[in-house]
């Protein structure tokens, strides 16, 4: 095998729970985590050159070890000792900077793809280790589907599938850093915490409904401040027949959940163009 093509999806947060702050600086969370159909296509290819070379769809992208997906090919190749170098190829559909780890996932597809093309036969445990050293996202890249998301991100319980659902994504037209998101929120004193217990039975009961109801995210406590529309493109949706919804990740993006895609549809048309918005996506759940 010479080249391999893959599909990177994006995640949605169905909650988002900050617990504290860690020895390592970084914070103490707990979250369910969902992937969408929504995808990016990256491909991978062998070349005959000693290096890693990547593009993209989008001129701006950073296309050296800036970008997680050609740190992910470099890393390997000096873990494993690969002289032969790779070609990449990103196709980006996720909106980038969005809250909805694009840019994780397309690094998980490059280990995974490495790990096949190379033959490496890395294990899920070894995996991982090489997948978190990269982002706390990436291990859940890895895994995908429906899970809990602690420490880090890096210590996942595979939960049962979600119910099925239509996903509305709307990011506007502003990029948040993640980094001044966590420091706000340490200056607030947050007076809710999402009960992640409750979106789980709510899971396991098959229960869309009930899913939509426990949806939380405490991050918006310190982004809707930064960006208000945030907030404004929560009420539309609802306003438009979203059983819930919430930011994801540390934002900007908003989705909500919708049991019609006709629903969804039109919700997405009347969010695009009352904020003016580019990026709107008509997406669902994904399990598979």
């Amino acid at each position: 095998m010479n080249y391999i093509n893959l599909k990177s999806r994006a995640k949605i947060n169905l909650t988002l729970d900050v617990t504290g702050v860690r020895d390592d600086g970084y914070h103490e969370l707990k979250m369910i985590m969902q992937t969408v159909e929504l995808y990016d296509r990256v491909y991978i290819k062998k070349i005959d050159k000693p290096y890693v070379k990547l593009k993209s769809n989008l001129e701006w992208l950073p296309a050296d070890n800036r970008n997680l997906a050609f740190r992910a090919a470099d890393i390997i190749r000096s873990m494993y000792g690969i002289e032969s170098g790779v070609f990449i190829e990103l196709n980006k559909s996720i909106p980038v900077a969005a809250g909805l780890a694009g840019g994780s996932s397309d690094c998980a597809s490059v280990l995974y793809g490495m790990n096949i093309l190379f033959g490496l036969k890395i294990n899920r445990q070894d995996m991982a280790k090489i997948a978190l050293k990269l982002g706390s996202d990436v291990p859940y890249c890895l895994m995908r589907g429906t899970a809990l998301a602690e420490g880090r991100g890096e210590i996942l319980t595979r939960l049962n599938p979600c119910p099925q659902a239509w996903i509305v994504l709307a990011k506007p037209m502003i990029s948040l850093s993640t980094p001044a998101v966590y420091k706000a929120l340490d200056s607030i004193d947050i007076d809710y915490h999402p009960d992640t217990e409750a979106v789980i039975n709510a899971i396991n009961a098959g229960d869309i409904r009930a899913v939509a109801d426990g949806l939380s995210n405490v991050l918006e406590a310190a982004s809707i401040p930064m960006c208000p529309m945030i907030g404004e493109i929560k009420a539309e949706l609802i306003k438009n027949g979203a059983l819930g919804a919430l930011m994801s990740g540390s934002g900007p993006t908003v989705f909500g959940i919708f049991d019609s895609k006709k629903k969804a549809a039109v919700a997405a048309n009347n969010i695009k163009a009352k904020f003016n918005l580019r990026d709107v996506i008509l997406t669902k759940i994904f399990n598979a």
